[in-house]
């Protein structure tokens, strides 16, 4: 296998630019995760042109983040490195959705490559950064749930002057995908956003954000959480999340007028977890996303393979969860969801019908020389005729960080 050199940097938003520094290389932090992740479909349906595929790679996700220098306006620098590797696929086995792997004319590439840099500077409790980033706002989220994330180019500033309020502004002008090299792969024209989040109390919190996509769409986002101790050991949770979406300039993304929301509402005790959420698309066009980052879809019916997010659509999950600690197993969580989606509508049916079940297993080693080294296996089952889709999917995802300084 031919391996292509890399060093290439990008920013990724700090881990703890707001508080005391102690400069610009006592504070500064480089780490590398190996990730090997393995991914198959089986596509059940006849008139599905691949009915399998299959791509098994291995990823290094390498991140810098400087210290602020000393001084009124603190000024440093962040980076990130990203080389993914293909270990297995070909034959009629690549692509079909997996987003693994690079591709060229020849079929998946032996290796690929990207990333960047940017610098930041602080002022009191606010940090303006600039160029190569990885950032995750409910109206700009990049996808990192493949071998490699994705990064976007531009300005972020973030303030926290004033206690348990974060305000967000930026301009971004390109993203990366996470399956592509080139510096704006993901075709964003460009992005301007503004909003914040507001933690009013220990148990409430409130979010809300806007963004203009030249050429595509502008979105408003709303969303609130609220927690409730009920007794010392149950614990109820409701969150909100909905989105306004409108067409603006040439209508890349189509002719789009609509609103989708989601309502969760989950109970705890002990090890276990219950969870039931309700969403619903109204309006004019699917919710669309994918330019302002493939991660851009906080809505509780946003899972493994579906966001059930279809126009007109109605649908419903319940889901469970369970921590093997309580049986003396630290690090082995279980969870598995079902979801049905009625009434959206396709060029075929004004009545169309989906549903997806999912199972995720995983264990984190809890000490010794392989701590926090991941073993996750997570299968999905996905049928409805009106979408034209019925599979069963696999991904075997190891993941290990590993701390430099």
């Amino acid at each position: 296998m031919k391996i292509k050199p890399l060093f290439a940097l990008a920013c990724v938003v700090p881990l703890n630019a707001l508080a005391d520094t102690g400069g610009f290389v006592e504070d500064a932090h480089f780490s590398i995760k190996a990730r090997n992740f393995y991914m198959n479909r089986n596509f059940l349906d006849d008139r599905t042109a691949q009915n399998y595929s299959e791509e098994w790679a291995q990823g290094f996700i390498g991140t810098f983040e400087s210290g602020f220098t000393q001084g009124t306006v603190g000024f440093g620098v962040d980076a990130i490195g990203l080389l993914g590797l293909k270990l297995d696929t070909g034959g009629g086995r690549k692509g079909g959705g997996t987003l693994l792997l690079e591709e060229d004319s020849d079929g998946a590439k032996d290796s690929y490559s990207k990333g960047g840099a940017a610098v930041k500077a602080r002022f009191s409790n606010t940090v303006l950064k600039v160029g190569e980033q990885l950032v995750n706002l409910p109206v700009l989220a990049i996808s990192d749930n493949r071998l490699l994330p994705e990064t976007t180019q531009g300005w972020l500033l973030t303030s926290k002057e004033v206690d348990g309020l974060t305000l967000h502004a930026g301009h971004f002008t390109a993203l990366r995908s996470r399956d592509q090299s080139e510096h704006d792969s993901g075709h964003l024209t460009s992005l301007d956003l503004v909003g914040g989040n507001y933690q009013i109390n220990r148990d409430l919190s409130a979010r809300l954000y806007h963004s203009d996509v030249d050429d595509y769409w502008r979105k408003t986002y709303a969303g609130t959480t609220a927690q409730w101790q009920l007794a010392p050991n149950w614990l109820a949770k409701l969150d909100f999340n909905g989105y306004d979406t409108r067409s603006q300039g040439r209508a890349l993304g189509g002719q789009l007028d609509n609103r989708i929301w989601s309502l969760s509402a989950s109970l705890s005790t002990g090890p276990h977890s219950v969870l039931v959420a309700y969403q619903r698309v109204s309006g004019e066009g699917n919710y669309t996303y994918g330019v302002d980052g493939n991660s851009t879809v906080f809505l509780a019916n946003s899972v493994q393979y579906s966001d059930f997010n279809y126009e007109n659509e109605r649908s419903w999950q319940a889901r469970y969860d369970f921590d093997f600690a309580a049986l003396g197993v630290p690090g082995l969580t279980f969870m598995t969801r079902y979801l049905r989606g009625t009434d959206f509508h396709t060029a075929q049916t004004d009545n169309g019908r989906a549903w997806e079940r999912d199972i995720d297993v995983k264990y984190v080693v809890q000490s010794g020389s392989a701590k926090d080294l991941s073993f996750r296996v997570r299968q999905a089952s996905f049928r409805s005729p009106d979408r034209g889709l019925n599979f069963n999917e696999v991904r075997l995802i190891t993941e290990y960080p590993l701390n430099i300084f």
